[in-house]
C-alpha cells in the first residue's frame, strides 16, 4: 500500500463546503434542539451535528472568522483555518 494510500485511510478529512443550521421545537414550552448540518465537499457526503446552545454560539462564530472549515468523519473534529490570534 503506497504512503498516500495509507494516509487516506487515516484520515477521512472533508472540506466543509457550505452549512445548515436548524432549531426544532420538541414540545410546546420545552427546551429545542439545534443541528448543523455539514456539507462536505459540495455534497459528496454530509454530517449532522447535534451541540447544545452554547456550543452552536461558539461554532456559528468560527465559521464567521475562518475561511475555511475541514471535518474528519473518522475523528468527528471540526477544524477551523486561519484564525487570528488575539
Amino acid at each position: 500500500m503506497s504512503d498516500s494510500q495509507q494516509m487516506e485511510r487515516r484520515y477521512k478529512v472533508r472540506q466543509v463546503t457550505d452549512i445548515q443550521a436548524s432549531w426544532t421545537e420538541r414540545a410546546r414550552g420545552e427546551e429545542g434542539r439545534f443541528t448543523l448540518q455539514l456539507i462536505l465537499d459540495g455534497g459528496v457526503e454530509e454530517y449532522i451535528l447535534a451541540p447544545e446552545a452554547e456550543d452552536m454560539a461558539a461554532i456559528l462564530k468560527l465559521f464567521q472568522q475562518s475561511p475555511h472549515a475541514s471535518f474528519d468523519l473518522d475523528r468527528k473534529v471540526l477544524m477551523f483555518a486561519t484564525l487570528k490570534a488575539r
